[in-house]
C-alpha cells in the first residue's frame, strides 16, 4: 500500500509540472530534451481527483520543476501579430512550454476565447507606426536600434516563434526609434518571465516619458527615477504570498515630483503558471488604461499632464534577487490615432482597422480582437438602417492566390462573429477579400505589412 501511494504521488507531481509554462536558461535545454523523451512515455490521462495529492507533493519534492518543452509551431505568412518571419525556436534562449492558459486566459486550465475577453474594451490605434520583433538582430547580440545602461541579448524561446530581448540585470533600455507619444496612442507587447521568478527581484517598468536629450535622460528612469515628466507602470510576476498573482504599480511624475502612486495585485501574470502575457496600454489625452491579457489592471483618468510633450518609452529593471531571474519582451507595436469608428463609418462611409487579429495563415479570430469587434457592433446596433461590406486584406507574404482566398475567409469570419457574438443580422453584411492587391503601406517594412493586414467596413 505504501508503494502504491508513493507511485500515485509521483504521477501527480509529473502531471503538475507538465501543466506549467516554463522558461529555462540556455544551458539547460539539452538536459530538458532528455527529460522530455523520458517523461513522454508516462500516461497523461491522470484523473482530476489527484489535485489534492499534487498539493501535498509540493511539500515533499523540493527539486526545481523540469517540464516538457513544447515543439515550436511552424508559422507561415500573413500573421496579424508579426511580419511572417518564421524562425524556429533556438536553444539560445531557453524553453517555453505553451501549456493551456498561457494564451490570454485567466484560468491556466482553459484556453482563451472571445467570450473570456468579454470585458476587454481595448481598441488599437488607427495607424501602426512601430513594429519591433527583433528579427533583424542576431541571436546573442544586443538589438541594434536600442540603447542601454545594462546588459541584454536577443534569444529565441522553445515553443515561441521569433526573437525576444532578454533582460536579466539592472539597467535602462531605450528603443531609439520611438520619438513621439501623441495624445492618442496604443502600445502593445508580449512579456515573459521565468517560472521561478523571485518576489525579491525587480519589477519590469515601462516608462512613458518626456525627454529633451533622450541619449542622456533615458538613464534617469531606473530604479530611483530622477525625472521631470513621465508615467511609470511596473509589472511583476510574483506576489509575496497568498493568491496566485503578481503585482503591478502605477506612478506619475510631474515637475520633478511624484504626484500619483498605487500598487495592487496582478492576477493575469503569475510566474509559476501564467508567465507569458500580452500587455496593452492605451492613452487618450490624460487618461491611461493598461491591460494584461484580458484584464484591465489600470484606468487612470489624469495619468498624463496637460501641456507636456511625451516622446519616449524607457524600459527598466533593478537588481535580480536570483541569478536565473529574467524578463523577456517581444512583438512591440505602437499605433497612433483615435479609431473613431462611429464617425468614420457613418459620416465618412468607411472604417479601416488593424485591431481584428487572426491566427497565422488562418481565419480564426484571436480573442484580443473583442474590443474592436464590440466597437463596430455597437455602431451597427445603434444605426440599424446601416448595412456594410466587410473586406479582408493581407500583406504580400505568400502567393497571390492564397492571400486572396485567405482575405475572403477572414472577412467571412468577421461577419460570422458579428452575427453570433453580437447579434448583427447577417443580411446587413456582405463580404469580400482583396488579398495583397490594395496595399495601404510598403510591404518592405514591418510597419507597412502591419498596416496592410487590415479589415475594411464600407457603408452600403
Amino acid at each position: 500500500m505504501k508503494t502504491f501511494c508513493i507511485s500515485l504521488l509521483l504521477i501527480g507531481y509529473i502531471h503538475l509540472v507538465q501543466a506549467q509554462v516554463t522558461i529555462t536558461d540556455p544551458g539547460r535545454v539539452v538536459e530538458r530534451n532528455v527529460e522530455y523523451r523520458a517523461n513522454s512515455k508516462i500516461d497523461q490521462g491522470i484523473n482530476k481527483g489527484l489535485n489534492k495529492v499534487e498539493e501535498g507533493v509540493m511539500g515533499i519534492f523540493k527539486k526545481k520543476d523540469k517540464s516538457k518543452p513544447a515543439q515550436p509551431s511552424q508559422q507561415t505568412d500573413n500573421s496579424t501579430t508579426n511580419s511572417g518571419n518564421n524562425a524556429p525556436a533556438s536553444q539560445a534562449g531557453g524553453s517555453v512550454n505553451t501549456a493551456p492558459g498561457n494564451d490570454g486566459s485567466a484560468d491556466p486550465k482553459t484556453t482563451a476565447t472571445l467570450k473570456s475577453y468579454s470585458k476587454f474594451d481595448f481598441v488599437p490605434g488607427e495607424k501602426v507606426m512601430v513594429v519591433e520583433d527583433f528579427m533583424q538582430d542576431a541571436i546573442g547580440d544586443f538589438p541594434d536600434k536600442w540603447n542601454s545602461t545594462g546588459s541584454g541579448e536577443i534569444v529565441s524561446l522553445d515553443g515561441k516563434t521569433g526573437h525576444w530581448l532578454m533582460v536579466n540585470k539592472q539597467g535602462e533600455y531605450l528603443p531609439e526609434f520611438i520619438n513621439s507619444l501623441p495624445d492618442n496612442f496604443t502600445l502593445q507587447f508580449d512579456l515573459a518571465a521565468n517560472e521561478t521568478f523571485s518576489f525579491y527581484s525587480s519589477y519590469f517598468w515601462i516608462n512613458l516619458v518626456s525627454m529633451t536629450n533622450p541619449a542622456k535622460e533615458f538613464t534617469h528612469w531606473g530604479r530611483f527615477p530622477q525625472s521631470t515628466e513621465g508615467v511609470r507602470i511596473g509589472l511583476h510576476p510574483q506576489n509575496a504570498g497568498g493568491p496566485e498573482a503578481g503585482l503591478t504599480e502605477f506612478l506619475t511624475y510631474s515637475k520633478g515630483e511624484q504626484i500619483l502612486k498605487n500598487e495592487t495585485g496582478l492576477y493575469p501574470f503569475f510566474a509559476k503558471t501564467r508567465n507569458v502575457v500580452k500587455v496593452a496600454m492605451w492613452r487618450q489625452k490624460q487618461r491611461l488604461r493598461v491591460y494584461v491579457n484580458e484584464a484591465k489592471v489600470w484606468d487612470i483618468p489624469r495619468a498624463f499632464q496637460t501641456g507636456v510633450t511625451y516622446n519616449g518609452v524607457v524600459l527598466s529593471t533593478a537588481d535580480m534577487h536570483k541569478e536565473e531571474d529574467r524578463y523577456y519582451i517581444s512583438n512591440i507595436r505602437l499605433a497612433v490615432g483615435a479609431p473613431d469608428t462611429r464617425n468614420k463609418l457613418i459620416t465618412e462611409g468607411k472604417f479601416v482597422t488593424n485591431g481584428i487579429l487572426f491566427d497565422t495563415n488562418s481565419d480564426k479570430i484571436k480573442p484580443e480582437s473583442y474590443g474592436t469587434l464590440k466597437d463596430i457592433a455597437n455602431v451597427l446596433t445603434e444605426n440599424a438602417n446601416v448595412n456594410v461590406r466587410i473586406i479582408g486584406h493581407t500583406d504580400s507574404d505568400g502567393d497571390d492566390a492564397s492571400n486572396m482566398a485567405l482575405s475572403k475567409k477572414r472577412a467571412a469570419a468577421v461577419k460570422a462573429e458579428l452575427s453570433t457574438t453580437f447579434g448583427i443580422a447577417t443580411d446587413r453584411m456582405e463580404t469580400d477579400g482583396k488579398g495583397e492587391s490594395q496595399p495601404a503601406g510598403l510591404n518592405t517594412t514591418l510597419e507597412g505589412k502591419a498596416n496592410n493586414r487590415r479589415v475594411e467596413f464600407i457603408k452600403l
